[in-house]
């Protein structure tokens, strides 16, 4: 697969002490995820599969989840934990190495870490809040005692969309149903402290307070026991990430428009909204280990990092403006229905992509299963379809999950007979033309 530098620019005057503006560049589809260690590496979540990791040059790749990765979390000790949509939760001992620690029954959307309970908890839309032994060891982490606890579960009110521990024994979850539960750990008994009334996608849980941001735009912050400190909710929706940085008391919250709201938790008041994106949604936010640089990923490949102290002086870095989005007038049906149902996991070209799924670069008459270099799922490998007029248009009369039950591949349907035939003669030039050209 390709491989991108990292790029570095200062796009505006800025303090010689502030950072510059970042770019962080080279995954296949948007960014999910991010988190920023105490040494000051980088890793980035993708929809793309994969986990880059950046230290001042080129990213290192690691691959292992088989679908997109939510979430990806630094231990205290340098271990990198993550989870996504293949369900599992991973641990990353030593370089690509990684094993699985849990694996529940739908996509895991966030994970917290407890150091002194020795656990990650992982939060799955499959209702349940996942408690994995985390071994300090690092040998240990890759070969797990034979003794090793067994994972726990415990059950939520519905899809569980974030957590975070307070101190060893208490965890807050918060769920799709609008409610913040707080667990007891040692005797398993949960009670809700806020039911806000819309699905809450975010929490943040400190010593002092905890923050939550909902679908319906609500900001909120309170005390252990639910009651309100403060509200920070503005006319945009839905909240979609949340970081802190504690010794310079910032909250950044990012949000479906697009913004990036920065609170100052020392005396509650808003002293940044920043927009962050000229298109979309801020999927993911991270600060830097001494506050100075807040990090955001959205609907590109790329992350982006702005310092702080200016963040005024930007224009939106990230653009938003993927291929799908384009004009409907500016294609024609096929390229719509592609550009819609299949560009952000699949390439056209021949050469070398970080997307999420395999080129599409000759498929017609091409058995399934067998571009070189991607981790195809054993029931796509050993079925024996030959990809054709039929097929295609089977696998999207059907969908995935009916044509080839226990791919990879999401759920996606094209009911139009019509569309269909349009996007399977688009498909047949665009392959074949990519294809007749390199030769």
């Amino acid at each position: 697969m390709g491989r991108a530098l990292i790029l570095a620019a200062c796009l505006a005057a800025a303090p010689a002490s502030a950072q510059d503006f970042t770019t962080l560049k080279g995954h296949g589809g948007p960014v999910m995820g991010i988190a920023v260690d105490t040494g000051g590496r980088v890793a980035t979540a993708s929809f793309d599969n994969s986990i880059g990791l950046w230290e001042g040059g080129p990213p290192a790749w690691l691959e292992g989840h088989d679908a997109a990765v939510n979430v990806v979390k630094f231990r205290s000790d340098g271990f990198l934990v993550s989870a996504g949509d293949d369900f599992t939760v991973r641990v990353w001992p030593a370089g690509s190495v990684n094993r699985v620690l849990g694996e529940h029954r739908g996509k895991v959307t966030d994970i917290a870490i407890s150091t002194e309970a020795g656990l990650v908890a992982s939060a799955s839309w499959d209702g349940t809040i996942g408690l994995l032994p985390l071994d300090a060891n690092w040998a240990r982490a890759l070969y797990p005692p034979l003794d090793e606890p067994e994972p726990r579960f415990l059950k939520a009110s519905g899809a569980v969309n974030a957590v975070g521990f307070h101190g060893p024994d208490v965890l807050y979850a918060a769920t799709a149903t609008g409610e913040v539960v707080r667990y007891d750990l040692a005797s398993n008994a949960a009670l809700p402290v806020v039911r806000h009334g819309f699905g809450v996608n975010e929490l943040i849980v400190t010593d002092d307070w905890i923050a939550y941001g909902a679908v319906d735009g609500g900001t909120r912050i309170i005390d252990h026991q639910g009651a309100e400190i403060a509200d920070f909710t503005l006319d945009r929706r839905p909240i979609l990430s949340m970081a802190y940085h504690a010794d310079t008391h910032q909250l950044a919250v990012g949000d479906g428009h697009g913004y990036i709201m920065m609170v100052d938790t020392a005396d509650w008041r808003i002293v940044r909204d920043f927009r962050a994106t000229r298109e979309g949604p801020v999927w993911a936010l991270a600060f830097s280990s001494d506050g100075t640089t807040i990090y955001a990923g959205g609907l590109d490949d790329v992350a982006f990092g702005w310092p702080v102290d200016t963040l005024d002086a930007y224009d939106p870095g990230i653009s938003g403006q993927r291929s799908f989005l384009r004009a409907p007038e500016e294609m024609t049906n096929g390229e719509r229905q592609f550009m819609r149902k299949c560009s952000i996991c699949h390439a056209l070209e021949g050469s070398a992509s970080r997307k999420a799924g395999p080129s599409l670069h000759g498929l017609f008459g091409r058995p399934a299963g067998t571009v070189p270099g991607y981790r195809y799922s054993d029931t796509l490998r050993m079925s024996d379809i030959v990809w054709d007029e039929t097929t295609v248009d089977a696998l999207f009369d059907q969908g995935p999950d009916h044509y080839i039950p226990g791919s990879k591949m999401p759920m996606q349907v094209i009911a139009g007979k019509d569309d269909r035939a349009d996007l399977i003669g688009f498909l047949k030039q665009a392959t074949r033309e990519n294809h007749e050209h390199e030769e």
